[in-house]
């Protein structure tokens, strides 16, 4: 029986296109190694976000050429579709996916004859990422994706429930609906009553289809732009508290108007924070996070203070921080007044203090009410306790019982500490994932 091994390096999609090849994989007859056995088939999926993610997947592939020196590795992703020729000529490779509709071809060279329609499991045995649309047409000047996924995609609604119900009765109890621009879902699909795009119509419909499927289980959003945040989906999740969890990442990227001009995003920071504002109002105490760049070409200190006057004023509870990195082939990458390195490195060290602060603010706020919190395994900051991502995205401590691991657990919030939620109260498991269960269906597939 041939072995086989997968990585991945970037976001939620990637993750879901490795998981996808692995069971396709599984299917044909090949199984995973042991600890110390070779591999006769890498399949690396790769990212081009940032220039680290374009060294750390040539590293990666260079890596297992050799730890696995007779094996074939084939790479996929977006850094392979951004210098195919560049991966080609990596030790041990011999296919490069630059579009994923050519992988089927590719993997039948392997024995494998059909994919599999979507999948049936996630690696995590508590939470998996469902991808239900790919591809983007913005315009951001910073931005290599527009390049590397061009073509807008949508998954048909009823190929989504399938998975949906295949993940829950696989013991899955949150779902994260995921995309390279989740709100354009609705965008390069037939009509299949979902509606326009323009009228944000096409997400809220899916989920509000998802919530119909049977069993315990609830939903997240990966990201999602502002404005594509429409009324029809706040008054779903406001509509659904139990089953849509009340977190929602919306990427600012700058808090200056002139950044975000010179960014080519297509709001204002004053936009942007009263979508904000109307999300708080709808929803009760909603977990909103957000990602900037700091040091865009042309950011001035005052640029960088109006992008911290944004973020508290947000009132998000994260930020995750990211220093700009030029792309080749990005109109950024050319711009004047590049920002020196020290700069960018002092701006984000603030900024990231800034969340810390906001992030232990919002927990604050979180004392004394009702969390329902997965539980996913030991903490790691307290030994003696287990640790869980509450419906509103704030780590939950709580303590050490066996009875509560792999479950959704309803707690009170009791203290705020260092940004995470110590429990005060905890009702017994409302729903256990098949833990053992569903490792030995994996090893058996």
């Amino acid at each position: 029986m041939p072995r086989f091994l997968v990585r991945t390096l970037g976001c939620r999609v990637n993750q879901y296109e490795t998981e996808h090849v692995r069971q396709a994989l599984l299917r044909a007859g090949y199984r995973e190694p042991g600890a110390d056995e070779p591999a006769d088939l890498c399949v690396v999926n790769t990212c081009t976000v940032t220039l680290e993610g374009d060294y750390k997947s040539r590293k990666l592939i260079r890596a297992l050429a050799r730890k696995h020196s007779d094996a074939e590795i084939i790479v996929m992703g977006c850094y392979a579709t951004r210098a195919p020729d560049d991966v080609a000529a990596l030790p041990g490779v011999v296919a490069v996916v630059t579009d994923k509709r050519q992988l089927p071809g590719v993997l039948v060279r392997f024995g494998v004859a059909e994919m599999p329609d979507g999948i049936s499991s996630f690696g995590r045995l508590h939470r998996a990422f469902v991808k239900v649309q790919d591809g983007c047409r913005m315009a951001c000047s910073y931005c290599i994706v527009p390049r590397v996924r061009p073509v807008l995609w949508s998954r048909p609604a009823n190929e989504v429930l399938d998975e949906v119900r295949r993940l829950v009765d696989h013991g899955h109890l949150e779902i994260v609906l995921t995309g390279i621009h989740l709100g354009h879902y609705g965008l390069g699909m037939r009509d299949e009553g979902l509606g326009t795009r323009g009228e944000g119509k096409g997400l809220a419909e899916l989920v509000r289809q998802i919530l119909l499927v049977g069993g315990r289980f609830r939903v997240r959003f990966s990201s999602l732009q502002a404005a594509e945040i429409t009324p029809e989906l706040i008054a779903l999740m406001a509509e659904y508290p139990q089953k849509i969890c009340p977190h929602l990442h919306i990427p600012l990227q700058s808090g200056s108007d002139a950044v975000l001009g010179r960014m080519r995003r297509q709001y204002t920071s004053r936009q942007f924070l009263e979508r904000c504002r109307q999300i708080v109002q709808s929803l009760d105490q909603p977990a909103l996070t957000t990602d900037v760049i700091v040091g865009f070409p042309g950011e001035t200190e005052a640029d960088f203070r109006a992008t911290c006057g944004v973020v508290e004023e947000g009132g998000f509870c994260k930020v995750h921080v990211f220093r700009f990195s030029a792309r080749e082939g990005t109109p950024a990458a050319t711009m004047p007044d590049q920002v020196p390195a020290p700069v960018k490195r002092r701006r984000m060290t603030e900024l990231a203090a800034l969340s810390r602060r906001l992030q232990q603010r919002y927990c604050e706020t979180l004392v004394g009410r009702p969390l329902e919190v997965l539980v996913e395994g030991p903490a790691k900051a307290t030994p003696g306790m287990l640790v869980g991502t509450a419906d509103r995205s704030v780590q939950v401590e709580l303590p050490m019982e066996p009875d509560r691991l792999d479950c959704l657990v309803q707690v009170t919030a009791g203290e705020a500490v260092d940004g995470r939620i110590r429990a005060a109260e905890c009702g017994h498991p409302r729903v256990r994932v098949p833990l053992l269960a569903a490792r030995q269906a994996a090893t058996r597939r």
